[in-house]
């Protein structure tokens, strides 16, 4: 994910077409006003029917979007919701339908793909439910990188994301290159991830934590939406973190102390999962994350 941008490939090629034919028609209507007057009818209509679908193709995105909107929320996903996923449970009336409101904007955007395994509801819910989690009090803030999860049965090699073979120790990976506007998630540490809502692990928050981490271009445990003032803070902090995960003295798990990126990543599961526990044990830690995750929102979130 990059900050403020809306366009996929496809949109942008349909653009560059446009201007590319719109630089044609000006020549050719200049060139054809001396020549061949009768013609630039024809130019017109053709010119129009190119920007015309430039535009369809720009604006399919908020066609989705409103259509989505507008269908009612049913009733059994609000129950899995209420019953699986404990940041929806804790909002209030006005919360939750805001919950609901991004969930199916996630739905009708994001592609979920299950990979020799079955994509139920519950399953869909989930992932929308990971994203949303961490991008809740950014109202204007989406995935635009994202076009595509896809699940898994189980964990996979993170190299070449054979589900068979060795090395299958990764539960969930989202990036550029290859995977480029792709993530994976193993289904069953999703769906353990909700099940087990108290243990300060969410496979499907991490990930997309990473996302947000890398909305400046650089997937570096520095997320692009935060402040330039509290940068060198949050540094010392993790910095400080991260040397007491390698001591064995801290409540996050091992796996934080392998570079900033997944240090920023493991504190954020933590951060949603166990709020009270960070801010009582790493209260410096939780108010910079609450900082991060809700009081940084109006400062640097992308012009639509």
């Amino acid at each position: 994910m990059r900050k403020a941008q809306r366009f996929n490939g496809w949109t942008l090629a349909a653009w560059l077409f446009g201007v590319l034919l719109a630089g044609l028609y000006g020549y050719a209507v200049w060139r054809l006003r001396l020549t061949r007057p009768h013609a630039i009818p024809g130019f017109i209509f053709f010119g129009s029917g190119v920007a015309a679908l430039a535009f369809w193709s720009f604006t399919a995105r908020q066609r989705r979007r409103k259509k989505a909107l507008k269908a009612p929320f049913p009733e059994a996903w609000r129950n899995i919701l209420e019953d699986q996923v404990g940041f929806y449970r804790q909002l209030d009336p006005g919360g939750k339908q805001r919950f609901e409101d991004r969930v199916r904007r996630f739905l009708a955007e994001i592609r979920i793909t299950g990979v020799q395994t079955e994509v139920d509801d519950q399953t869909r819910l989930l992932v929308a439910a990971s994203g949303i989690i961490t991008l809740f009090y950014f109202p204007d803030w989406d995935f635009y990188r994202l076009e595509e999860v896809l699940v898994y049965p189980g964990a996979f090699n993170g190299e070449s994301f054979a589900q068979q073979g060795k090395n299958r120790d990764v539960l969930g990976i989202v990036g550029e290159g290859s995977l480029n506007r792709l993530m994976i998630l193993s289904k069953p540490a999703l769906l353990q991830g909700f099940r087990q809502e108290r243990d300060g692990q969410n496979t499907g928050i991490h990930e997309f934590v990473h996302l947000l981490d890398g909305s400046d271009g650089e997937f570096d445990g520095i997320p692009g939406l935060l402040a330039k003032q509290y940068i060198l803070p949050w540094l010392g902090i993790l910095h400080k973190e991260m040397k007491r995960i390698a001591r064995g003295d801290s409540r996050l798990r091992d796996y934080g102390a392998t570079n900033k990126m997944e240090f920023f990543a493991v504190a954020s599961e933590y951060f949603f999962e166990r709020p009270a526990d960070l801010k009582k044990n790493y209260p410096e830690l939780y108010s910079m994350l609450e900082t991060i995750f809700k009081k940084s929102a109006p400062l640097h979130l992308p012009t639509k």
